[in-house]
């Protein structure tokens, strides 16, 4: 795994194979981020990468130059694995929270404006998962939720999901709060 673009570009990252992770792959990673790109000012970002796993998508955010980034996994090997990166790399505006994704966003107020969500495939809750962020008080009324998934949930009929791109078997559906939807 590698850091696209930005000020870490090019710096790779693996993770023991012992941690219980699937990361985005570099293709659809980098996709993802040529999207947003076009749409968002990378140092206004605070942002909320639930599931963060090995963190790719953390490290990805910071090095396009969020403001902050709150990584969330209830693993201890994978939050252990991102503080070290964060250390070796010098990233002081990543964050760690050792916790479930789900209790986190009951309990924190802390205002986003772009949540991530990439949750094991084999999660028996997923579809629940754009209800739950977009309800919470984490993501500011104009902020952008992002769930990957896999092809097995389809969110086209829900009116808060304005884009869903796929990249092989990585899904990806974009989420704004209904009050304050535009498109992407």
């Amino acid at each position: 795994m590698r850091i696209i673009s930005g000020l870490y570009k090019g710096r790779r990252f693996q993770a023991s194979g012992s941690l219980p992770v699937r990361p985005t792959t570099d293709a659809a990673k980098e996709s993802l981020f040529n999207i947003l790109g076009n749409h968002v000012e990378w140092e206004d970002l605070a942002v909320l990468d639930l599931f963060a796993g090995i963190g790719g998508i953390s490290y990805e955010f910071i090095s396009r130059g969020a403001r902050i980034v709150h990584a969330v996994d209830i693993h201890p090997g994978c939050t252990a694995f991102i503080r070290s990166m964060a250390e070796k790399l010098g990233m002081d505006n990543l964050q760690v929270f050792r916790q479930d994704a789900f209790s986190f966003l009951e309990k924190s107020r802390y205002p986003y404006n772009m949540v991530f969500a990439d949750p094991p495939y084999q999660m028996d809750n997923i579809a629940s998962i754009p209800d739950i962020v977009l309800k919470s008080e984490c993501l500011q009324a104009e902020g952008i939720f992002i769930l990957e998934h896999s092809g097995k949930y389809h969110f086209e009929t829900d009116p808060r999901c304005i884009e869903e791109r796929r990249y092989g078997k990585v899904h990806f559906s974009f989420f704004k709060k209904i009050d304050s939807l535009q498109l992407l």
